[in-house]
């Protein structure tokens, strides 16, 4: 059984993140989404540890400069919770290998919002482009749908990607 912790990182270029075209893998419930690089933690791994093994194995990269932004709760369905730690990364070393898991790409920032993304993720894209202290986001799905968003505590209204101010 795989751990329900995870990891997962946008790492920052010239207005860029590295965004991950989950395109390879069959059966993969983030088929056809642009996600950042992480996964499921290992052993006795802290955030940090998972986060620095999933970056070298996904990119090539190695970081040498990040920031914990926030813990985010994915409940979907009648899966069992996951609780994925959020990193951004300003500063590396290396050279992108190709990945298995998909295409990586350089993305701007700003344009973001066009890819094809968990309706979840644009509330912690809005988070990290405001700065946000570090945050607590609970997000829960039904049927690949999301249903209710949680930030530190508060509802976030329904039409949050319409309102200006969240929550």
């Amino acid at each position: 059984m795989k751990s329900p912790l995870t990891t997962l990182c946008y790492i920052e270029k010239d207005g860029c993140y590295l965004m991950l075209h989950r395109v390879t893998k069959k059966n993969d419930i983030n088929h056809d989404k642009w996600i950042g690089v992480g996964g499921h933690f290992e052993g006795k791994e802290s955030p940090e540890d998972c986060l620095l093994r999933e970056v070298k194995e996904e990119t090539g990269l190695t970081l040498t400069k990040y920031q914990f932004r926030g813990i985010v709760t994915f409940v979907s369905d009648d899966d069992e919770a996951e609780y994925m730690h959020l990193f951004t990364a300003t500063e590396f070393f290396g050279d992108i290998i190709d990945c298995n898991e998909g295409k990586l790409e350089w993305y701007p920032i700003d344009k973001i919002d066009d890819l094809e993304l968990w309706e979840g993720d644009k509330i912690f894209f809005r988070l990290l482009k405001e700065k946000a202290p570090f945050f607590s986001l609970k997000l829960v799905y039904k049927k690949g749908v999301l249903t209710q968003a949680i930030l530190n505590g508060e509802k976030i209204k329904q039409d949050w990607h319409f309102d200006p101010h969240l929550p």
